[in-house]
């Protein structure tokens, strides 16, 4: 079959080639700009050492060193001028340091180390010679690839986050049109089984059992009226409102607590519960966050086991520890526990504690954790709340 080619597929490797031949082309035409600069730096100091000389053997001008030593103030090359046992006679272009010897002595123990090698100057009165180095100009330029080479490095990585965050939102549009239209579709089966068990009351009200299921099934159906509810409002930021925890907790116990093997006891607190515990949620977010965390530990318990809740606070917040007596996690599973697509199930997306842990704190401002996980013993998830402040004045 003839494949059609998508540069979509090799963007990368296309940004990433030419990147490298953008930065190769620089590097090599800066080397020969370097290369011809340090040349003429090297003919302006030997033109320097030659006028110099030609002074030194003028009979109408007396040679001083101050007066030639000037003529290389417009190269702006770093030069000291020294006598032939390496005293320092002058020294131009090193800033306020002209007249300081320590400093220029430093500079010319510099110079040699680096390998410059002096220019000699023969005249009638004394044997000199000129130290030299490379001017600014020349060291800025040789920096140049390097700096172009971070700048194209800075520009290819943002391009590279620009596209990726393109993409992703073109994704999650389309996951937003998918997931409403799913919502759509949805509704009117609903609709219809809902009016169907509504008929089938009619005809059962004299069967306590019969009746008791449909109730159930009524409360099944109902949950997927929140989940195509849910699915509707993809996109869109959560209206959250003070809520009490304990009715919110008591709700969620009721309703898995009939859907869980027999052998699973559930330890919440005590409904009616004497005080309350406000906080700010959106109730069918919050309901959907500690379903997953109880589908989960039934998961870790193999059909048999305790799930406890357990509310308390602090100044600030309260805390909601979902505790199981599974078979826990090593520390290293715990640690990747809430990334996408990551879970310790054999089957299943990964995407239940990821997405728990984003309605809780990007929606609610709170915080999901594992608090404490044991192998073989099982894990605690720990869900802080900020506490709600009226702002009425009374």
């Amino acid at each position: 079959m003839l494949r059609v080619f998508d540069f979509r597929t090799y963007w990368r490797i296309y940004v990433v080639f030419i990147g490298i031949a953008v930065v190769a082309v620089s590097m090599i035409y800066t080397t020969f700009l370097a290369s011809k600069l340090k040349e003429g730096e090297e003919k302006s100091v030997q033109f320097y050492a030659l006028a110099i000389q030609d002074l030194a053997r003028s009979e109408s001008t007396e040679y001083t060193n101050d007066i030639s030593l000037q003529l290389t103030q417009d190269f702006k090359i770093p030069a000291i001028l020294t006598d032939d046992k390496d005293v320092i006679i002058d020294a131009v272009n090193f800033g306020n340091n002209n007249l300081d010897t320590a400093y220029l002595r430093h500079q010319l123990k510099q110079i040699k180390a680096d390998g410059y090698k002096p220019i000699e100057i023969d005249n009638p009165y004394i044997k000199q010679r000129v130290y030299y180095k490379n001017s600014r100009i020349y060291t800025y330029l040789t920096y140049f690839p390097y700096v172009q080479l971070l700048l194209l490095m800075f520009f290819v990585i943002m391009g590279y986050l620009g596209l990726n965050a393109a993409r992703r939102a073109e994704q999650n549009r389309l996951w937003v049109g998918m997931a409403k239209e799913t919502a759509h579709q949805l509704g009117t089966p609903i609709s219809a089984i809902v009016g169907w068990i509504e008929h089938i009351k009619t005809m059962s009200e004299e069967r306590p059992e019969q009746m008791e299921i449909l109730n159930e099934l009524r409360k099944d159906v109902g949950k997927l009226e929140r989940v195509a509810d849910r699915f509707s409002k993809i996109g869109s930021v959560p209206v959250l409102a003070p809520h009490d925890i304990y009715p919110l907790l008591e709700n969620t116990r009721a309703y898995m607590s009939k859907r869980a093997p027999r052998k699973v006891v559930f330890v919440f607190p005590s409904f009616p519960h004497d005080g309350e515990a406000i906080v700010n949620v959106n109730p069918p977010l919050f309901d959907w966050v500690m379903e997953n965390l109880i589908r989960n530990a039934l998961d870790a318990m193999e059909g048999k086991g305790e799930i406890k809740a357990e509310v308390y606070e602090d100044e600030e917040d309260y805390f909601i520890d979902i505790s199981d007596t599974g078979k826990g996690m090593t520390s290293a599973q715990a640690s990747r526990i809430f990334r996408p697509g990551w879970t310790t199930k054999s089957r299943g997306w990964g995407l239940g504690l990821s997405l728990s842990k984003r309605i809780i704190e990007e929606y609610h401002g709170g915080k999901i954790f594992v608090k404490k996980t044991i192998p073989g013993k099982g894990t605690t998830f720990t869900i802080r709340l900020s506490k709600y402040r009226s702002t009425e004045i009374a």
